[in-house]
C-alpha cells in the first residue's frame, strides 16, 4: 500500500520533543510501549525543528550491541570499543566538538552501561540536547533511569492512539472515510498501535480485503495476517518452553477465559510465566492475551488438529452455564461429540443477541437431527441474512413432510414472513398463511401475521380496526407480540396515534430499559422512529435509536446495519444532517447491492438527507431506481419516497417538479388515511416554497400531530410574506426539533423582509438562518437564496439555476413543461438583471460548484 502515513494525534507529543530539542534545552525522555510511534514521533521532531547547522547523532540502543562497551556509538564516534575510563571521555570530547548537536538514542533501555554512561554525562553536563526512546516495562541501565528519577530529563509517556485517532489516521491514509465497525476492528486488534496498524492495514488493502463500497472503506473478510507482521509478532511473543506455549495457544483459542479453567489445564507456573512475559493478562478471575494480534497470529500458525483438540479441552473444563453460547462454539469447532440440543439453545442465544452469522451456523448444526424446532431457528436465521431461496427450501420441506399439524403450521408462518419481506412475493406470503390456517396454526398467529401483511400494504384502517384489541390480548410468543406490535406501530405512526404508538412499543419490547429480541425488532424501532418523526417528538425517537445502536454495534451482519439505519432516521428527524449522513452513508455501503429489505429504507432516508444537504448530484445517484424498484412490503412508507424524490428535485434545482412530488405525497397520504404524512408533505411543500394548497389542508387537518399547529403558522406566514411570523414559526420548529424546518422559515423571513424593503431586518434573518444551517448541515432551497438573493423572480431563479448545472433550453422546456421560447426569454431578462450574458457565470453567481 503505497500511501504515506502521517503522523496523527500527537500534536501536543510533537510540540513537547520539539521544544526539547532547542538550542539550551536539556532533552527529553519518550517513553512507551512496542509500536506506539516513540521513534517516529522523534524522527519528525527532528526533522522539523533540529536547530539550523546543527548535527544529530542518532544512536541506536539493540541486543545485539548491548554486550561490546560503547556498541550504540561505534560508527557514529571514533572511539575504540573498550571499557577504558578514558575512551568515555574521548566519546565525550568528540561530541563537545561537533556543537551545534542534538544527540538522540533510540531504544535506550538496551544501551550498554558505557554508552548509557555517556548519555548521562551529556545530559548532565548539558553538551547537547538529548532526546531517547525506551519502552516501558524493560529494564534499563541505572544511568539511563536516572535521567528522569533524579530529574535531568522530563519524561514524555505516549499512550496508544485511541479509536478517534485511529480512524482519523486511516481515512488519512486511505483517503476517505471508514466504515465505523472496521474501524473499531482495526482499532482492537492493533490496540492503537501504529506499527501494528500499518502493517495490518497494509497486508489488507494489498490483498484486496479492505476496500471502498459507496465511498466508505470497509473489511469485507476475515483479516490475515501478513508475513511482515507475523514476523514482528512472533519477534514481540518471542521463544517461549512448550507450557507457555501452551496457556498462549488455549487463551488465543477461547478468551476470554476463566483462571480456573485455564489451571485445571496448564501448571500454575507456566501460566504465571506467561503473564510475567506479558502474552496474557488477567484480573484473577479471566485471563486474555496480553494484545490481540498474538491470537491472530498464534491461530494462524496453529494446526487444525491441535486447534481442535484444544478447544475440546477447554470446553470439557466449563462448568453449566445458563449461557450456552461458550461451551457451543467451543464444542462446534473441537473433536468432540456433536451436540445438537446445546447447539440449538446456543442458536437461539445468538439470535437474541442478534448475531445472526453464529446463530446460523449453530442452527444449522442443530438441524442435522431434522428437529422441527431447529429447522425452524435456521430458516429463520437464513431469512434474516437475505437467504432467502434457502430458507424457503427448508420451510416448504418441513410443512409438507411432517405428519404434525402444528410443525406444519408454523413452518408456513415462517413462510409467510419470508416470502413477504426478504423474498418481496406478497401473493405466495398470503397463500402461505392460508396455508397456514389450514393446517391449524393458532388463531393469534393468523391474526398477527394478517395483520402485518395488512400494515405492510398500507392499509391503515383495517389495522386500527384489529389491532388495538390484538395488542391487548394475551399473545403466545414473541413471534406474535413483534407482529402485532409493528402492525400498530405502523398504523400508529402514519394516523398520528401517540397513545397507540407508546403501547405498541411496549407490547414489542421496546422500552426504556428493554430491546426486543428478535431481529424484526428492528424493523419496529424504525416504525417508532417514524412515529415520533411525524409527531415531532424528536428525543423520543433519539433515545430509541440509540437503545438499538448500542445492542447491535460490535456485531457482524445485518443487524449492525439495521441500527446504523434507524439511529440515522432519528438524526435526520431531528433535522441533524451531519449525524444523520455518516450513520446512513456507511448503512448503504454494506446494504447497497444486498437483497436485504432494510436497504429501501436506507435509500429513501439517504436519498433525502443527501438532498437536504444540497447534495444534489449524490442524492440523485443514491434515489436513480426508486420508482421502479420497490419492495411490497413498504407500501406503507410511499410517502417517504415521494418526499425523497421533492428534496432532490430541489437540490437539483428544479423547485417546480420538487413542490408536485411534495404535493402528489400528500395527496397519497390523504387517499390511504395518513394524516401525520400529510401534515409533513404540506410542511415540505411550504419549505419548498409553495403551494396555496397547503394552508387549507392543515386547516383541516387540525391536529392531528403536534407538528400540525406549527406547519399552519409557517404555511400562513409565508402566503402572507410576513417576516415576524416566519421567525416564529423557525423558533417553533426549532423547540420541536426540527433545524432544517426551522432553518428554511429563517430564510423565508429573509425573503419576506427584503421583498418589503427591511433589509436591515433581511441580514438579521439571514444571519439566523445561517447559524440553523450550521447546526443541522442542510442547504436546501431557501437557504441558498438567503444566502445569495438575487433580484430574480421564483420562475427565473430556477430556470437559470437549471441553466448554471448545464441543461440545454430544450432540456429544461421539458423538465418544465413549457415552451423552449419561454425558457429563453426567462434567461434573457434574468441574464439582464444580473448583468451577465453567459452560462458560465450563472453558477458563481448562485454558488454551484
Amino acid at each position: 500500500m503505497e500511501r504515506p502515513w502521517p503522523l496523527t494525534g500527537r500534536d501536543e507529543e510533537l510540540r513537547r520533543v520539539a521544544a526539547a530539542i532547542r538550542p539550551g534545552a536539556a532533552g527529553v525522555v519518550v517513553a512507551g510501549p512496542a509500536g506506539v510511534g516513540k521513534t517516529r514521533l522523534v524522527r519528525e521532531a527532528l526533522e522539523t525543528s533540529a536547530p539550523r547547522g546543527a548535527a544529530v547523532v542518532l544512536a541506536h540502543g539493540s541486543a545485539a550491541a548491548r554486550p561490546l562497551p560503547l556498541g550504540a556509538l561505534a560508527g557514529l564516534l571514533d572511539v575504540p570499543a573498550s571499557p577504558a575510563a578514558d575512551a568515555i571521555g574521548q566519546a565525550l570530547d568528540q561530541l563537545e566538538q561537533q556543537q551545534p548537536l542534538v544527540l538522540a538514542v533510540d531504544d535506550a533501555h538496551l544501551l550498554d552501561e558505557h554508552s548509557a554512561l555517556v548519555l548521562h554525562r551529556v545530559v548532565e553536563r548539558r553538551i547537547a540536547p538529548a532526546v531517547i526512546t525506551l519502552r516501558t516495562g524493560e529494564p534499563a541501565p541505572d544511568s539511563v533511569t536516572a535521567l528522569w528519577k533524579d530529574e535531568h530529563l522530563p519524561r514524555l509517556d505516549l499512550v496508544p492512539l485511541d479509536l478517534a485517532e485511529t480512524t482519523g489516521l486511516v481515512a488519512q491514509v486511505l483517503g476517505g472515510p471508514v466504515d465505523s465497525a472496521s474501524a473499531q476492528r482495526l482499532w482492537t486488534l492493533t490496540q492503537g498501535s501504529p506499527l501494528f496498524l500499518r502493517h495490518l492495514l497494509g497486508g489488507e488493502v494489498a490483498a484486496g480485503r479492505f476496500t471502498p463500497a459507496s465511498g466508505i472503506w470497509r473489511w469485507t473478510s476475515e483479516p490475515a495476517i501478513s508475513p511482515d507482521l507475523a514476523d514482528l509478532l512472533q519477534h514481540e511473543i518471542g521463544s517461549l518452553p512448550q507450557p507457555v506455549h501452551d496457556v498462549v495457544d488455549l487463551v488465543a483459542l477461547t478468551e476470554p477465559v476463566a483462571v480456573a479453567t485455564l489451571a485445571a489445564l496448564v501448571s500454575a507456573t507456566a501460566l504465571e510465566e506467561a503473564e510475567a512475559r506479558h502474552l496474557v493478562r488477567s484480573d484473577g478471575v479471566v485471563a486474555r492475551l496480553a494484545h490481540p494480534l498474538y491470537g491472530e497470529v498464534r491461530r494462524a500458525a496453529m494446526g487444525t488438529l491441535r486447534a481442535r483438540r484444544l478447544r475440546g479441552l477447554v470446553a470439557q473444563t466449563l462448568e453449566p452455564d445458563p449461557d450456552p453460547l461458550p461451551r457451543a462454539v467451543l464444542t462446534l469447532d473441537s473433536d468432540l461429540p456433536a451436540d445438537p440440543e446445546l447447539f440449538l439453545r446456543a442458536a437461539e442465544a445468538a439470535t437474541r443477541l442478534y448475531d445472526l452469522p453464529l446463530a446460523e451456523r449453530l442452527a444449522r448444526a442443530a438441524a442435522t437431527t431434522g428437529n422441527p424446532v431447529a429447522l425452524l431457528v435456521h430458516a429463520a436465521a437464513l431469512s434474516w441474512l437475505s437467504r432467502g431461496d434457502e430458507a424457503e427450501t427448508i420451510l416448504a420441506h418441513l410443512a409438507t413432510s411432517t405428519s404434525d399439524p402444528g410443525v406444519s403450521a408454523m413452518a408456513h408462518l415462517h413462510r409467510t414472513g419470508n416470502l413477504l419481506w426478504t423474498m418481496a412475493r406478497p401473493e405466495q406470503a398470503r397463500g402461505a398463511l392460508a396455508a397456514a390456517e389450514s393446517a391449524g396454526a393458532a388463531p393469534f398467529h393468523v391474526a398477527a401475521m394478517s395483520l402485518a401483511l395488512e400494515a405492510a400494504a398500507g392499509e391503515t384502517s383495517a389495522v386500527l380496526d384489529r389491532g388495538p384489541q390484538l395488542l391487548r390480548a394475551e399473545l403466545p410468543d414473541d413471534l406474535a407480540r413483534i407482529l402485532v406490535a409493528s402492525a400498530v406501530s405502523a398504523a400508529a405512526a402514519v394516523t398520528g396515534r401517540a397513545e397507540l404508538l407508546d403501547e405498541a412499543a411496549a407490547v414489542g419490547g421496546l422500552t426504556q430499559d428493554r430491546v426486543p429480541t428478535t431481529i424484526p425488532g428492528f424493523g419496529l424501532a424504525d416504525l417508532q422512529v417514524l412515529g415520533h418523526r411525524l409527531a415531532g417528538t424528536t428525543g423520543r425517537a433519539d433515545e430509541l435509536a440509540r437503545r438499538m445502536r448500542t445492542a447491535s454495534a460490535d456485531l457482524p451482519g445485518p443487524a449492525r446495519l439495521m441500527g446504523l439505519v434507524v439511529a440515522g432516521h432519528a438524526a435526520l428527524c431531528g433535522g441533524r444532517l451531519g449525524d444523520a449522513l455518516p450513520l446512513l452513508r456507511e448503512a448503504w455501503a454494506g446494504l447497497e447491492g444486498s437483497g436485504h429489505e432494510f436497504r429501501f429504507r436506507c435509500r429513501t432516508l439517504l436519498g433525502t438527507a443527501l438532498a437536504q444537504a444540497g447534495l444534489a448530484e449524490q442524492a440523485g445517484l443514491v434515489l436513480v431506481d426508486i420508482e421502479t424498484e420497490q419492495h411490497p412490503a413498504y407500501g406503507l412508507y410511499r410517502p417517504d419516497d415521494l418526499l425523497a424524490q421533492a428534496w432532490a428535485a430541489a437540490a437539483d434545482g428544479s423547485t417546480t417538479a420538487a413542490i408536485g412530488f411534495a404535493a402528489s405525497a400528500a395527496g397519497l397520504a390523504r387517499e390511504t388515511g395518513a394524516t401525520a404524512y400529510e401534515v409533513l408533505a404540506w410542511q415540505s411543500a411550504v419549505q419548498l416554497g409553495g403551494t396555496a394548497e397547503a394552508g387549507p389542508r392543515l386547516v383541516a387537518l387540525g391536529d392531528a400531530v403536534p407538528r400540525a399547529q406549527v406547519a399552519l403558522a409557517h404555511a400562513r406566514a409565508w402566503q402572507d410574506e410576513d417576516g415576524t411570523a416566519l421567525l416564529e414559526a423557525a423558533d417553533r420548529w426549532s423547540r420541536l426539533g426540527d433545524l432544517v424546518a426551522a432553518g428554511d422559515a429563517a430564510a423565508q423571513a429573509s425573503q419576506a423582509y427584503r421583498r418589503r424593503g427591511q433589509q436591515g431586518a433581511a441580514l438579521t434573518a439571514a444571519a439566523r438562518a445561517d447559524g440553523l444551517a450550521a447546526r443541522s448541515g442542510a442547504r436546501t432551497p431557501a437557504l441558498s437564496i438567503a444566502a445569495r438573493p438575487l433580484p430574480l423572480t421564483g420562475r427565473e431563479r430556477e430556470i437559470v439555476t437549471l441553466a448554471a448545472r448545464g441543461l440545454t433550453n430544450k432540456d429544461i422546456a421539458a423538465r418544465l413543461t413549457v415552451s423552449v421560447r419561454t425558457v429563453e426569454g426567462h434567461l434573457y431578462r434574468a441574464g439582464h438583471k444580473l448583468g451577465v450574458s453567459e452560462r458560465s457565470a450563472l453558477a458563481d453567481l448562485l454558488g454551484i460548484e
